[in-house]
């Protein structure tokens, strides 16, 4: 299993508390401590009764992480990425596992506002965006590879209003939600993350140039 605050691997250890039963099923609380990072990953499990004791859980049917929720183990955005995006980028992560729809259209929104804001690409339907970024050459190419990819993963074609209306609510395929927040997280890295980084070697080294009487660069 994996901890969904850390993110290690581990062997559980589970402790299981009947909580309860209804007229669908038999409900139970699950949880282990990680052994790294000393923290709780709590689910509640629903399923079939014990042959022996009906209010016992004995056949799992489906399992709701409770505690952390999924998106949380995510790193925040970088503290280099503007405000807006960082925080569409942050409450996409935060709500993606309640609702997968709620969090890719604040992340198409996310990524149309970064494309427009400093890509400096025109205005246009989300699709066209993407080509101008994609054939511009200016991107490395894994991150063009998932940006072209993520009209595929999206359905782009099946769903119009994801190009048009990045923001709305509709339908997503299966793994979108989490590809859109993967593509994010790079291009932060490419656009703020990476540029900072430089900045702050040049200035040091014109720092010690000027120590020592010499030019910056």
């Amino acid at each position: 299993m994996q901890c969904g605050h850390c993110g290690t691997e581990y062997h559980p250890q589970t402790a299981t508390y009947p909580i309860g039963k209804d007229a669908e099923s038999v409900w139970a609380v699950e949880y282990e401590t990680c052994p790294k990072c000393n923290k709780l990953n709590v689910r509640l499990a629903r399923g079939h009764p014990h042959p022996n004791n009906p209010n016992l859980l004995h056949q799992v049917t489906g399992r709701t992480t409770v505690h952390p929720k999924a998106g949380t183990s995510r790193k925040r955005a970088a503290p280099e990425a503007p405000k807006n995006l960082a925080d569409d980028y942050n409450e996409a992560c935060l709500v993606l596992a309640d609702s997968p729809k709620a969090s890719a259209a604040l992340s198409r929104r996310c990524l149309q506002n970064l494309l427009r804001d400093h890509a400096k690409v025109k205005h246009q339907n989300l699709v066209a965006e993407i080509d101008e970024v994609v054939n511009s050459n200016k991107l490395p190419s894994h991150l063009a590879g998932d940006l072209h990819a993520i009209r595929v993963v999206g359905n782009f074609a099946a769903h119009p209003t994801k190009d048009t209306s990045t923001g709305e609510i509709v339908d997503v395929e299966a793994g979108e939600a989490e590809w859109l927040l993967d593509l994010l997280a790079g291009l932060f890295d490419f656009y703020f993350v990476a540029p900072a980084e430089t900045k702050k070697r040049r200035d040091a080294l014109n720092a010690k140039l000027a120590a020592a009487g010499k030019q910056p660069i």
